[in-house]
């Protein structure tokens, strides 16, 4: 609903000034996310979205490093199990023996770390039972 002035012709503010000007310049035409949806906006609200929006892209966990580990290992486990290759699985199971190896040399807060770091013959063997009995 357009304001109006006594004499009947439409009010603009200097703030609506400011947008339709910008606006006619072409200035808001190249936004990131133009003509996108709005993300999360079917979520119900949280006054905390800008933290956990932060959090997310920061790669920041609120778990305590040795549950975000353990949560880390069931990942990296289920993606060695895919994987294509035993190339890969050694891969996989190196970066996450070296997460493990990381964690264990410095004191945490939290609970304790109970991992230790994953035998990749072992992987190995799993992932190719595995494989074989998916071909039967």
């Amino acid at each position: 609903m357009t304001e109006r002035r006594p004499s009947g012709e439409p009010f603009e503010s200097w703030v609506d000034r400011q947008i339709r000007e910008a606006v006619e310049r072409g200035e808001f035409d190249d936004l990131p996310g133009l003509g996108k949806p709005i993300p999360d906006i079917d979520r119900p609200y949280d006054e905390m979205w800008w933290v956990r929006r932060k959090l997310e892209r920061e790669g920041v966990s609120a778990l305590p490093p040795a549950l975000a580990l353990r949560k880390e290992a069931e990942r990296a486990m289920a993606e060695a199990m895919r994987a294509r290759s035993e190339t890969e699985v050694r891969r996989i199971v190196a970066d996450l023996n070296g997460q493990i190896r990381a964690l264990m040399l410095r004191p945490i807060p939290g609970p304790p770390l109970t991992l230790v770091p994953y035998d990749a013959d072992e992987v190995v063997r799993r992932w190719r039972e595995k494989r074989e009995d998916g071909r039967r």
